[in-house]
C-alpha cells in the first residue's frame, strides 16, 4: 500500500465506526478542499452513497463560486444537504478581534443547528497541521453540552485506538482527516480526481489556498493553475496554508477562544 492508500483505509476505517457508534451523525461540508476529501472519502466508504446529511453553516459571505459548486455537487453525488443561517455579528462577543468575531457567527450557527437536530455527532474536516490549536484535537473529541471544546480533557488515542464510548447526551466530534496534510489532501485529490471550487487554482499570479468568507479570505501570491504545479508549490513554499486568513493574523488566543466554544 502506499501513503495515500493507508491514509484512505484509515480515514474510512474511522466514518465506518462513527456510523456504527452514533445514530444521528451529520457531516459538515464547507465546500473547501479537506470537506470535499471527506464528502469522497464517505463514498468510498459506503459504497457510492453517503448515508448521513451533509451540514453546511452558511454565513451567507461565501464566495458566488462556493455556492455554485454547493448547488451542482449536492445533485451529482445525491446529497442530503442541510443549510444554516448564522446570526449577525453585532450578536458575537465583542471582546474577539474583527475577524474572528466575524467566524465566531459559524459557531453560534452550528449550535443551532445542533440544537435543531440533535446531532450526537458531528464529522468536521480539519487536520493538526492547519493551526496549532486543532494539533490538540482527538479523532473522536467529546464536547460539552453547549460544544464547548476542553483540549485539557480529552480521551488518549494510542495506537489508533479510538474511544467510541460516551455517557448518554455526549456531543462527539470526528475528524477522519486529522493526520492528513495539505500535501496529502492535494496528492489525493489529483489521484481520484475530486471536484474543487477552481479559486483554488492561480489566475492573474493570485490563487486562494484556504476559502472562507469573501471578507476575511485573501488570495496569495501564485502561479500555480494545475494540481501538478500546486503539488510542486506546496513542496517548495515556506507560506502558511492559512496567510490568507484574516483570523489568523490577530490576536494569539482568538482562534483558541473560538475552538473552546466550538468552532469547527
Amino acid at each position: 500500500m502506499t501513503e495515500l492508500d493507508e491514509l484512505e483505509a484509515a480515514s474510512i476505517f474511522i466514518l465506518r465506526e462513527a456510523y456504527n457508534r452514533f445514530d444521528d451523525l451529520a457531516m459538515l461540508w464547507s465546500l473547501g478542499k479537506d470537506s470535499n476529501v471527506m464528502v469522497w472519502l464517505a463514498k468510498k466508504a459506503f459504497y457510492g452513497h453517503v448515508p448521513f446529511p451533509v451540514v453546511h453553516v452558511d454565513t451567507g459571505k461565501k464566495f458566488k463560486e462556493m455556492y455554485d459548486f454547493r448547488d451542482r455537487y449536492t445533485e451529482e453525488w445525491n446529497l442530503r444537504l442541510i443549510t444554516g443561517e448564522c446570526p449577525p455579528v453585532e450578536d458575537m462577543d465583542p471582546t474577539l478581534p474583527p475577524a474572528a468575531r466575524s467566524a465566531a457567527r459559524k459557531t453560534a450557527g452550528l449550535k443551532s443547528l445542533l440544537e435543531e437536530y440533535g446531532y450526537t455527532g458531528v464529522i468536521a474536516g480539519i487536520r493538526r497541521d492547519e493551526e496549532a490549536v486543532r494539533a490538540k484535537e482527538r479523532v473522536f473529541s467529546p464536547r460539552g453540552e453547549a460544544a464547548e471544546w476542553d483540549f485539557r480533557n480529552q480521551p488518549p488515542e494510542f495506537w489508533n485506538q479510538f474511544n467510541t464510548e460516551f455517557p448518554p447526551g455526549t456531543h462527539v466530534r470526528i475528524h477522519p482527516i486529522l493526520g492528513w496534510t495539505e500535501l496529502d489532501i492535494w496528492r489525493y485529490v489529483r489521484r481520484e480526481g475530486i471536484p474543487l471550487v477552481d479559486l483554488y487554482f492561480a489566475k492573474d499570479g493570485m490563487r486562494y489556498r484556504s476559502l472562507g468568507d469573501q471578507d476575511i479570505t485573501s488570495p496569495v501570491p501564485s502561479n500555480a493553475d494545475t494540481l501538478d504545479s500546486i503539488i510542486h508549490e506546496l513542496e517548495t513554499t515556506n507560506t502558511s496554508e492559512r496567510a490568507g486568513r484574516a483570523m489568523d493574523h490577530e490576536a494569539e488566543d482568538s482562534f483558541e477562544r473560538l475552538r473552546r466554544d466550538g468552532y469547527m
